[in-house]
């Protein structure tokens, strides 16, 4: 059995992970580690959850041991899809670099300029950000690229979602060709290894799990419901409520406004629950993570924001109230359950008009899931049976507009008879029905008789003749 001292680690590094409680790696750290330290480029592929973080803090630390930052001139840098991933790994490096005196300065968005600028001005020896802050930094000047010796590429799938590509492409003309560039993705398109061929120079591949594989520790089942709002919100807190060993749980949407909603509805019925999404402030974003990390709220309504990467370790369930558009987000969801070996159950809500999706993600992972209570085709039926009538325009039913001439006839025979003789109408005056188009096209033209508003009496500075 591999241990980390086995890796080639330094004895600080050693130390560090020791105390915190780890003392076998996992089978992604046990294959990158070692040609990271290397000097080689890596190219990473594991599912979610299996330590892909410690994969490159690790061995960075290592190889950071010598030397020394100069200002606004970082060693390394670590590119993360979101402001919670790149603040998650700023924390690994505080935990396994406990005995190193290295300066790690985190660029975010929702973070002040000038506590960033401090920060660079010391000299950085870690560079963790996201794409879009750290190309304000540099079109500032306050950031020179050309000491980076390790490029750090985290997410590269998510960051293909996020539309971030076109970005790491602009940073990786700033960084001198020779560095150093670690890979890790946990899904492997072909969008994704063509970015991969395009970065890395003659790369250690470690695969250490299928490409879209979801994890064996996870029970997944599928959950049929009706396509009503209403219908979903029940359901949903119908699984929440028979599950008696839930301790906390993520409940993914694919929309904000989703999200939303849903918070406002678990609230009303008592459920203790926040949410975290893009578009809230980075302080809101931190303080309900951590709240839900401490157990204060059981309940995360999310967008996929929280699908990637976050590390809470201890999540007993996710509830996709929403079926993801895009296959691999499944894999990503359900993995913040069932994390380092624990136990997990993940529960999809399916709509009629979801099974397309389902069967992709059947597809992706190469297995079949099986619906509780019933699968699509009970929901289908119930609500063909509660359709009511169409209505037309008219009031009637079309089952009333199509019976027969016979029965509408004598069916209005006594109405008609009872009824008395309508009065006369008065003739309608012949009018042309292009009548007002015609007064319209007279308003513009110039031959017509002087309105009546002005008489005889036309003002003088009107009868002035305009100058050529």
């Amino acid at each position: 059995m591999t241990s980390f001292s086995d890796l080639g680690l330094s004895p600080k590094v050693l130390s560090a992970v020791t105390e915190a409680g780890y003392s076998e790696p996992t089978p992604i750290q046990a294959g990158a580690i070692p040609h990271a330290l290397e000097r080689r480029d890596v190219c990473g592929i594991a599912q979610t959850g299996t330590g892909k973080t410690a994969s490159f803090v690790l061995p960075m630390l290592t190889l950071l041991e010598r030397g020394r930052a100069r200002a606004r001139m970082p060693r390394t840098l670590i590119l993360e899809p979101t402001r919670e991933l790149a603040a998650q790994v700023a924390e690994n490096f505080d935990k396994y670099g406990k005995n190193h005196k290295l300066n790690v300065a985190l660029l975010i968005g929702g973070v002040s300029f000038e506590e960033q600028n401090r920060k660079l001005e010391r000299g950085a020896d870690v560079l963790i950000c996201t794409p879009g802050r750290l190309l304000d930094h540099t079109e500032r000047g306050k950031l020179l690229m050309t000491g980076v010796e390790i490029l750090v590429i985290d997410e590269a799938d998510r960051m293909l979602d996020m539309g971030f590509i076109p970005d790491i492409e602009r940073i990786a003309k700033l960084i001198p060709f020779t560095r150093q560039t670690l890979f890790f993705s946990a899904t492997m398109p072909p969008e994704i290894q063509k970015l991969a061929d395009r970065f890395l120079q003659n790369p250690a591949r470690i695969e250490v799990a299928p490409p879209s594989s979801t994890a064996a520790t996870v029970e997944q089942k599928l959950v049929a419901t009706g396509g009503k709002d209403y219908e979903k919100r029940a359901s949903l807190r119908a699984i929440i409520d028979k599950q008696d060993d839930l301790k906390n749980a993520i409940i993914f949407c694919n929309r904000k406004k989703s999200v939303a909603d849903l918070l406002r509805s678990l609230q009303r019925h008592d459920y203790p629950c926040g949410a975290l999404h893009g578009d809230m402030d980075q302080h809101s974003r931190t303080t309900i993570l951590q709240n839900f990390r401490d157990g204060k709220l059981p309940l995360l309504v999310a967008s996929d924001v929280a699908a990637r990467g976050l590390d809470i370790p201890d999540v007993s369930h996710v509830f996709n109230y929403d079926v993801p558009i895009h296959a691999e987000d499944y894999v990503h969801r359900i993995g913040r359950t069932g994390r380092a070996g624990r136990k997990g159950a993940s529960f999809t809500l399916v709509t009629p008009k979801d099974a397309k999706f389902v069967d992709a993600i059947e597809k992706l992972i190469d297995r079949k899931i099986e619906y509780i209570d019933g699968d699509l085709s009970t929901v289908a039926t119930e609500d063909e049976g509660e359709k009511p009538a169409a209505r037309t325009r008219k009031g009637k039913s079309r089952k009333q507009e199509n019976k027969p001439a016979e029965e509408k006839t004598e069916a209005a025979r006594p109405a008609e008879a009872a009824k008395p003789a309508p009065a006369e109408k008065p003739t309608p005056s012949k009018k042309p029905a292009n009548d007002d188009r015609r007064r319209s096209r007279r308003r513009d033209r110039d031959d017509d008789q002087t309105p009546v508003g002005f008489g005889d009496d036309i003002p003088a500075f009107m009868l002035v003749a305009a100058k050529a």
